[in-house]
């Protein structure tokens, strides 16, 4: 008896789990708590300080349930505004929208050609002694629980990425966590967290490359509770975009932010010292100089 060819069978292995990703609560924003968030703004882009609990992108509770809504509402709700950098949801820091399409492309391709200088501060477990740069390539871990969490591939898979760590800080008495600055030449999907997942010094906090991928699914299924916080540290991820520097795509700008309250009291009760650099105020860090909007010569 011939077998019969199985044209709709998977080109992925199949991992023990059921890989669907449910959302917890979604927190709606409110226009006061967004008016804060601005650290920028003027007739070309608008830049927010996004805390680690807000979603980017639209969802389906409501206008005011995202990051990108928000913004659409503060603009009177019919006025396009173009999200180019984006954040996962439980990272804080810089994000930037365009205010008219002729930005939003011109940001859009510096993005595509890595023509833009973007930095991160993180918290990472254990003491990172040296600088070090991973370049290992990315793809889906196949095998985990979460449906979206990334890996290293050494099976020729993955997406070739690379990230720079360089650490700032130890927490005194012989602390076990490490004030890193991150820097990437790519943009793959949970990066950093990955490729510090895979340096054994996962990001504080992080409830996909964590101690246990599962305690995502916990924390979705119940909340934050006690035994997370024994696990985790942290309520979200430790990790913030403090720069964003578009001068190589053209545009005189140059944002910086601190670590944010959450992050900067956990330094303080783990004595982890902190810079003035890090701990300045947002508006201080801020740089920016004339720019001419560029167009069609049609």
């Amino acid at each position: 008896m011939n077998a019969i060819p199985n044209h709709h069978a998977y080109s992925k292995p199949i991992g023990p789990w059921e890989r669907r990703l449910r959302q917890g609560v979604v927190r709606q924003i409110t226009p006061w708590e967004l008016a804060s968030w601005i650290c920028f703004e003027d007739e070309h882009v608008l830049v927010v300080e996004k805390p680690g609990d807000v979603v980017c992108h639209p969802s389906k509770e409501g206008p005011w349930s995202s990051l990108a809504g928000a913004v659409r509402e503060h603009r009177g709700g019919s006025v396009a505004s173009h999200l180019v950098f984006r954040l996962d949801r439980e990272t804080s820091g810089l994000v930037i929208f365009a205010k008219t399409a002729a930005v939003a492309r011109q940001l859009q391709m510096a993005v595509q050609e890595r023509r833009y200088a973007k930095e991160y501060l993180v918290l990472l477990t254990g003491v990172l002694h040296d600088a070090v740069s991973v370049d290992q390539p990315l793809g889906p871990d196949e095998g985990c629980p979460v449906t979206v969490k990334s890996c290293v591939r050494t099976d020729g898979s993955g997406q070739p990425a690379i990230t720079h760590f360089k650490p700032l800080a130890v927490a005194s008495g012989g602390g076990t966590i490490t004030l890193a600055r991150v820097v990437t030449e790519s943009g793959r999907k949970h990066q950093i967290r990955a490729h510090a997942q895979w340096l054994g010094h996962p990001v504080i906090g992080d409830k996909i490359y964590g101690p246990d991928p599962r305690l995502f699914l916990e924390f979705i299924e119940h909340g934050w509770t006690p035994a997370l916080e024994e696990r985790l540290w942290l309520p979200r991820q430790a990790l913030h975009c403090s720069v964003i520097d578009l001068h190589a795509a053209g545009m005189p700008y140059r944002f910086e932010s601190p670590l944010p309250q959450d992050l900067r009291t956990f330094c303080k009760n783990r004595g982890i010292p902190l810079t003035q650099g890090q701990s300045l105020a947002a508006n201080e860090g801020m740089q920016e100089q004339g720019f001419q909007e560029s167009g069609s010569a049609n």
